[in-house]
């Protein structure tokens, strides 16, 4: 059973930058790594994913080019850089985990089986 714990969520400018870290109690070299986040009285919505060899990268529309998502193997983490933050991107943001040796990188929400606590992350206007 893979447990995930993310970190790095706070309150923030409208503008500023923040990095949110996942870190996974065991190997997930095989496994796709992705970023969701739930806004008050909104649905859970995917932000990014990341397949296991970091070769696929993917973003919800609203932040792509402002959002980068990475990870690193050796240490079991997974990091979501968040740059030129809105008001809009409030929210409690999580991480999963989806086992998937074939390289895939989904944006299904019943394709992950592991999910994190989730760290808020509040922009202020």
């Amino acid at each position: 059973q893979v447990q995930l714990v993310e970190s790095g969520g706070e309150l923030v400018q409208v503008g500023a930058s923040l990095r949110l870290s996942c870190a996974a109690s065991e190997r997930i070299s095989e496994h796709a790594l992705a970023w969701w986040r739930q806004a008050p009285g909104k649905e859970r919505e995917f932000v990014a994913v990341i397949n296991w060899r970091g070769s696929i990268r993917d973003y919800t529309d609203s932040v792509k080019g402002r959002f980068t998502i990475s990870r690193d193997n050796t240490k079991n983490t997974a990091f979501l850089q968040m740059d030129s933050l809105k008001p809009e991107d409030t929210a409690v943001y999580y991480c999963a985990a989806d086992y998937s040796p074939g390289g895939g990188a989904s944006s299904r929400y019943a394709d992950y089986d592991y999910w994190g606590q989730g760290t808020q992350v509040t922009v202020s206007s």
